[in-house]
């Protein structure tokens, strides 16, 4: 056994911390206003939303804002160029998708997208559930940064290489691995104490955070795993997945799953209208699609003929999967350009193990790591870079 406050220091040291002390992440009641107008983003924990909450969204965004919605790496939908956010903040409310107006922002929660249905050790639903119920509890948590996310890995190994602040990850011996910005700390956790430790994981950050927005801007994060001790080896990370499970996914339950890229993240309400009418379970992946679940068989080969024809992707093949852009102009002011990459023509070739994430910044924005493109220009750079690269990941 070791005790893992005295353990060596990990990825997480000497990471930049932010100077700035006000948290500008977005929400659906405290909202972002970008160049377009009101940008909400409403959080979805683990993904999951139901038909008629979908069907309320679109109904927002094409009532108050642009129809075109953005889904993003967090499993989250959200809205720009909103006119009305009391008005949106209304319906949401009604639908169900803003259950706790204090920590609307605090319910970063990703996972398995497939949890339960097909593949993984176990099934983390229930957790993510419990998991959003406690944040919502915990007065103190009200506070978290926006930017802070939990993950809860089934054991396939999806989730975990997102590098979320406080994850667990299921293992095959029944046992969760507790996780720190993706690094396996070396704590084993039964299933019913994992949603304690992960909200006192954030407890424990909000008292030493300083102007940290996240578990890897801490110098020391000794404190945080006070008390507990390390069972197995410490340091394991997992590889990021950069590919959204696509296609027809037969469930364990006889029942299908379509999974559905959406080129670009960006969904237009009224496709969004048809994703709702199968009227099943839908979840939002971090990979910036969508999975119509517990479809029957016959209706899921009606839906697929139907949904196909509006531009979703269901083709594993399809360089779409490995393509991603930022919001470009008019939308984002830091901008210097439209960016909206031409759609990508077929491949003969080998699919690539990395994709390409499209972007046009000025010289005040962010700049992607080295092992991406620019070209020599010294107002604005465009830039194509692997996807999952460490830039990319920081994206809503």
């Amino acid at each position: 056994m070791v005790d893992v406050t005295a353990t060596a220091e990990s990825k997480m040291a000497g990471t930049m911390t932010r100077t700035r002390d006000q948290d500008a992440c977005p929400g659906a009641l405290t909202v972002h206003q970008a160049a377009d107008g009101a940008l909400v983003r409403l959080r979805l924990p683990g993904g999951m939303i139901t038909s008629a909450q979908l069907t309320t969204l679109a109904q927002v965004a094409e009532e108050f804002g642009s129809p075109a919605m953005e889904l993003t790496s967090r499993g989250n939908i959200q809205i720009r160029a909103v006119t009305d956010t009391d008005a949106a903040a209304t319906a949401l409310t009604a639908a169900g998708l803003l259950p706790s107006p204090t920590h609307e922002r605090a319910r970063n929660i990703v996972a398995s997208p497939l949890s339960g249905r097909s593949g993984g050790l176990t099934d983390v639903r229930p957790l993510v559930v419990d998991l959003d119920r406690a944040i919502q509890s915990e007065p103190a948590l009200a506070t978290l940064p926006g930017r802070f996310w939990f993950s809860l890995d089934d054991g396939r190994g999806d989730i975990s290489g997102i590098d979320a602040d406080a994850g667990a990850h299921a293992r095959d011996d029944g046992t969760f691995a507790l996780l720190l910005a993706g690094r396996d700390t070396g704590v084993r956790l039964d299933t019913g104490d994992v949603v304690a430790s992960l909200v006192e994981i954030a407890r424990r950050f909000l008292g030493i955070r300083g102007k940290a927005w996240r578990i890897t801007e801490l110098d020391d994060h000794a404190a945080l795993l006070e008390g507990l001790t390390a069972r197995a080896p410490t340091g394991a990370t997992w590889p990021p997945t950069l590919v959204p499970p696509v296609g027809w996914i037969e469930q364990r339950d006889g029942d299908i799953a379509l999974g559905a890229a959406v080129p670009l993240g960006v969904l237009q309400a009224r496709v969004a209208r048809f994703l709702a009418a199968v009227e099943t379970p839908l979840v939002i992946t971090p990979w910036r699609s969508v999975l119509v679940c517990d479809v029957p068989e016959g209706i899921a080969d009606t839906a697929l003929r139907v949904l196909a024809p509006l531009g979703l992707v269901f083709d594993e093949d399809s360089p779409w999967l490995r393509l991603s852009a930022c919001t470009g102009s008019p939308g984002c002011a830091k901008s210097a350009a439209m960016c909206a990459p031409t759609p990508p023509r077929r491949s003969t070739r080998p699919r690539a193990r990395t994709g390409i994430s499209w972007g046009v910044i000025g010289p005040a924005a962010a700049r992607p790591p080295e092992r991406s493109w620019s070209p020599p220009r010294t107002d604005t750079a465009a830039y194509a870079a692997p996807v999952g690269y460490a830039g990319a990941r920081l994206h809503p």
